[in-house]
């Protein structure tokens, strides 16, 4: 079923953890704060559209590196890093 309502903040959590489950993977390492900051930064410094793909990558990253919660803020950091420091575009 879809629907164009959004998911309400209390929800959050409860999506994260059936999708890991569904996806085979421990909902504890998951930083949802650190993640939903990323995408924030990247989102506003960088381009909206950015945001979900630069997400997809610190996935990657962490993943290739070894999984663990470790390895998850490392990948966001080195992103929200690299976001902050991009150049403003011309408007």
């Amino acid at each position: 079923m879809s629907t164009n309502t959004p998911l309400p903040p209390e929800a959050l959590d409860e999506w994260l953890a059936a999708l890991a489950a569904h996806l085979g993977l421990d909902a504890e390492i998951i930083p949802t704060g650190l993640l939903l900051d990323v995408a924030r930064d990247v989102a506003h410094n960088v381009a909206r559209p950015a945001a979900p793909l630069s997400l997809f990558l610190v996935g990657l990253a962490a993943a290739q590196a070894g999984g663990t919660a470790e390895d998850i803020t490392a990948a966001s950091a080195a992103a929200t890093e690299l976001a902050l420091g991009w150049p403003a575009t011309a408007e």
